[in-house]
């Protein structure tokens, strides 16, 4: 099995509901932001692979996170900014297919955009026993990242990028993303399913 498609089963299992490395969601519900999506995920054989998702935001990352997190990627490089990430507390929320557990979001932000608002979710991603221990080329690729565009009225849609690379381009300063060549995600049906106000 090539590391692809091995890499390629890992985003099923997060997407659509195997669950791999998983923490319990509180029995208290802190949700500012509840959305649920349909899920298409392109990349792999056999066809797309489709199941909904649940996307629960708890907080908003602040902005004194952000510069902190951007500052550790231009100084030190995506290594620090994974341990960083995941050292930040509480987490902003969680993500979880319907068959599966909750993997938690570090880092969630909501800006305005014209006809409603943009939420920009980001965290570690979820690694096998066999990449931890193996090491392929996927382990390179330690974070799961999500985009999503929202109306007024609470409806839209988004992409997903399960693994991804994130650097520093220091010639045109701006932050890269390289996805291993995987199709994103296709959040479709986005919902919002109700916040605290």
């Amino acid at each position: 099995m090539t590391n692809q498609k091995k890499l390629s089963m890992a985003t099923l299992a997060l997407v659509v509901g195997i669950g791999v490395a998983v923490s319990p969601t509180s029995a208290e519900d802190k949700a500012v932001l509840r959305l649920r999506a349909f899920a298409v995920n392109m990349s792999g054989t056999g066809g797309p692979r489709t199941g909904s998702l649940d996307i629960v935001i708890e907080r908003w990352s602040t902005d004194a996170e952000r510069e902190k997190l951007r500052g550790l990627l231009i100084e030190k490089g995506s290594d620090a900014l994974l341990k960083a990430l995941q050292g930040l507390k509480p987490r902003a929320g969680y993500i979880r297919s319907s068959t599966s557990l909750a993997w938690d979001i570090q880092y969630a932000r909501e800006h305005p955009s014209g006809d409603g608002r943009r939420v920009i979710i980001a965290t570690d991603r979820p690694m096998s026993y066999w990449e931890l221990s193996t090491k392929p080329r996927s382990v390179e690729y330690e974070f799961t990242l999500a985009e999503i565009h929202l109306t007024k009225d609470g409806k839209g849609e988004g992409k997903l990028v399960p693994a991804a690379k994130i650097s520093w381009n220091k010639d045109t300063r701006t932050i890269e993303i390289e996805n291993y060549g995987i199709e994103p995600v296709r959040l479709a049906e986005v919902q919002v399913e109700g916040a605290k106000k």
